[in-house]
């Protein structure tokens, strides 16, 4: 099974991959948990340039094309062969994020990035997906609790980029049966229940 987590920047989503590679682990299943972009050794570089606060006059198409370059070589390299072996490959984040950071956010046209996407993914679609919903005015305070130094260059973007990413997640929710709107106010243990039960759910079918 393929799992993905979105949501915006600091609303959870890395604590609950974590606990749920722990959940398989435990079951004696094979897992592997991948992060994007990243989860290569070509994804990582691609990383570090996307990432990097100097790279502030990186242009927006850009941005999305080497967030795409980078989910390409994961997929190609990663994501389909483990699948076929048999594993739960859990990434923290996937395709979704650039139809809402890139798409909504950035204001690219929406056909143009999914397009891209649909290539780059080569029809690796999760089979389920979990968007942690936190509000807008949480994840501001933690942005500022986290402090303006340690964040990256995306992070380092302004409020009403993020007003509009959200807003992207929330379309993708009302169109995409396989996203999961999932409460992240809730108690770390709650969250991962939820998660649990809808992974459950699934594997019954």
């Amino acid at each position: 099974m393929f799992i993905t987590f979105e949501g915006l920047d600091f609303c959870g989503k890395s604590t609950q991959v974590e606990i749920l590679k722990k959940y398989f682990e435990d079951r004696n299943d094979k897992v592997e948990l991948i992060r994007e972009p990243g989860g290569t050794s070509i994804s990582e570089m691609i990383r570090d340039i996307l990432l990097d606060k100097k790279n502030s006059e990186m242009f927006i198409e850009a941005e999305l094309l080497l967030f795409s370059s980078s989910r390409a070589q994961l997929v190609r390299e990663k994501i389909i062969p483990l699948l076929k072996q048999g594993y739960y490959v859990i990434s923290d984040r996937f395709h979704d994020s650039s139809i809402a950071y890139q798409g909504y956010g950035r204001g690219i046209d929406l056909e143009a990035v999914k397009t891209i996407q649909r290539f780059a993914i080569d029809g690796a679609v999760p089979d389920i997906t979990f968007f942690i919903d936190v509000s807008l005015e949480e994840i501001q305070r933690r942005r500022t609790k986290h402090g303006q130094n340690n964040l990256d260059r995306i992070e380092l973007s302004a409020n009403e980029f993020y007003h509009k990413v959200y807003d992207g997640y929330l379309e993708i929710c009302e169109t995409e049966e396989r996203v999961k709107r999932i409460d992240g106010t809730k108690s770390i243990e709650e969250v991962h229940q939820q998660i649990i039960n809808e992974i459950n759910l699934l594997e019954k079918l």
